[in-house]
């Protein structure tokens, strides 16, 4: 039987390397330390909570069935419901959501959201599957998880390989089991069913309010600074347009296919036209670099937007960016960032630079629940605010205690469920 047509949902991710949890427990680890927490904090917050693993049947098209595993942590609930994406991935991992719930706590906790980090995943590769195939596994997973998920225990979003209209079925699903309508349930859902505008924008908007605030706290301006982006999906693709409409020089973008540079600035216009629905447009010319060399060039500032670990010690010493703002998760190693520190160059951690999708989620929850909605310009009055606030107290916070903004962040980001966890007597 023929599939029915597709639904184009973004670019290949490879998993999260296990390290990365290791290096997260790492810093944490050393946060509380810094804050004057026992050794049972840690050992209560380095894992999830509870992990859910759940099979999940599903009728395909040609008429087999096949179970799909899928995954859904809840980090802490210490200080409210959980909060996190749920990403369609054949590499997603027990490991995987593990990690990424762990992160999401710690930029709840950056932002004062009323969020503990919350991550869900399944096993499969939806380039595969027909829409009507991932609608059933979508519904599937709602129905598998629904008794530890909802607008007051743990609150679902778009990840990797899953968009609006993946999240438009969760949402019918769980208001079916619970027989009442439940916009709150979920979040990055279409504008029609209660999303948020400014939400598309949103992780980009976050990134550019870091790197300008950043600049400023070296006594810089946005204008005529170079700017190298590296991943041009959505988040980068946003970013370059923004900061491009800001007066910053976009000089070198990358994907997939390898990186592009000119030192005189890019046609940013150009490129978002023609790029494809993966975020590729470099395959276009014939100069391009791989993506190896591409971290390497000269620039003011390089925002890894693409995969993680991508700055390692290997290279890290022939980074010529001063400074560094991490929009993916994890592109920089522990080890990297602690030698780039040596050198002196300024890392924005990835926890604070790329919360602007969660904190307009959080916008979005508060409209489901009061069932009055804001503006474009209001949603981005309130992200600015935040951010701005948020990186002026981790840079600030970095430069008194002669700590790294990274170790900052997590101090941020962790004190406040360490002290709930406290306060509910758990410890």
């Amino acid at each position: 039987m023929a599939k029915n047509k597709r639904i184009v949902i973004g670019a290949s991710k490879p998993p999260l390397d296990e390290n990365i949890l290791l290096s997260t427990q790492k810093v944490i680890k050393l946060a509380l330390e810094k804050l004057g927490y026992e050794e049972t904090y840690y050992e209560l917050l380095k894992e999830p909570q509870r992990l859910l693993t759940v099979r999940i049947p599903i009728r395909m098209d040609d008429g087999s069935t096949r179970i799909f595993t899928g995954y859904r942590a809840q980090h802490s609930d210490a200080v409210g419901p959980t909060k996190g994406g749920i990403r369609f991935h054949p590499n997603v991992s027990a490991e995987e959501v593990s990690a990424l719930s762990l992160w999401m706590t710690l930029k709840c906790g950056i932002f004062d959201l009323p969020f503990g980090g919350g991550k869900g995943g399944i096993v499969c590769d939806p380039r595969d599957m027909s829409i009507r195939e991932l609608e059933r596994l979508a519904r599937g997973y709602v129905r598998a998880i629904s008794q530890i998920v909802g607008p007051t225990k743990d609150i679902p979003a778009p990840d990797v390989y899953t968009n609006a209209q993946i999240m438009a079925w969760m949402l019918d699903e769980y208001s079916r089991i619970r027989e009442h309508d439940s916009p709150g349930f979920i979040t990055g859902k279409p504008l029609v069913l209660g999303g948020s505008k400014g939400r598309e924008k949103a992780t980009s908007l976050g990134v550019a309010i870091a790197i300008r605030e950043a600049v400023a706290s070296a006594g810089k301006s946005m204008d005529g600074l170079s700017v190298c982006i590296q991943g041009f999906g959505n988040v980068g693709s946003h970013l370059a347009e923004i900061l491009d409409e800001w007066g910053a020089k976009v000089v070198g973008i990358s994907d997939v296919n390898g990186g592009i540079y000119e030192e005189k600035g890019l046609d940013i216009s150009y490129l978002l036209d023609r790029r494809d629905s993966f975020g590729s447009v470099t395959s276009l010319f014939s100069n391009r670099m791989t993506n190896a060399e591409f971290l390497t060039m000269p620039c003011d500032v390089l925002v890894p937007a693409a995969l993680e670990n991508q700055i390692t010690l290997e290279n890290a010493d022939q980074i010529q960016a001063q400074m560094i703002v991490e929009a993916a998760n994890g592109p920089v190693t522990l080890e990297a960032s602690e030698r780039l520190h040596e050198r002196g160059v300024l890392i924005v951690p990835d926890i604070l630079a790329n919360a602007g999708g969660v904190t307009v989620s959080y916008f979005e929850w508060v409209q489901n629940n009061q069932g009055f909605y804001w503006s474009e310009e209001e949603v981005n009055q309130k992200l600015e605010k935040m951010m701005v606030e948020a990186v002026h107290k981790v840079l600030n916070t970095a430069r008194i205690g002669k700590i790294t903004p990274r170790l900052a962040a997590y101090m941020m980001g962790i004190e406040k469920f360490a002290l709930a966890s406290h306060l509910r007597g758990w410890i």
